[in-house]
């Protein structure tokens, strides 16, 4: 299965959902968007595939979001779009592409719907959250 994911490697939950990507066997092709950003056309494109608005893959925490008045409804896309191209830290993260769908991971375990379910194994986050019992089944 060919996976992407859009990653920062300071983020624990990106760091989870990586993870729980590599733990089923799936080795992705990781995306370090802050380094190597996702163009317009990309992020547009992501967003549709998600089906959602293009503000609720914006990040306010540790991102100029309130600086720039992104929490104005009156913003349009184009300018959140123009924001994101100027600051790609405002884009929220993990994404992750799969043959099943895009979704952004928040929380990691989002990540298990987009990829196979048979053999799971356990798996703990970080923290110590079981998000795969011992029998092989999602916590939820």
């Amino acid at each position: 299965m060919d996976v992407v994911i859009y990653h920062n490697p300071a983020c624990g939950t990106s760091r989870n959902t990586l993870a729980l990507i590599r733990h089923v066997g799936i080795e992705p092709h990781v995306i370090e968007y802050l380094k190597t950003p996702p163009s317009r056309a990309m992020v547009q494109a992501l967003v549709a595939r998600m089906g959602v608005p293009l503000r609720e893959v914006l990040r306010e925490k540790g991102t100029p979001f309130a600086d720039l008045g992104l929490g104005d409804p009156a913003r349009t896309d184009d300018q959140l779009l123009d924001a994101i191209e100027a600051h790609p830290v405002l884009l929220n993260r993990p994404i992750v592409v799969t043959p099943k769908g895009v979704a952004l991971c928040r929380p990691s375990e989002v990540v298990l719907d987009l990829l196979p379910e048979e053999g799971l194994t356990p798996f703990v986050k970080e923290d110590g959250e079981v998000v795969i019992d011992p029998d092989g089944r999602r916590v939820r």
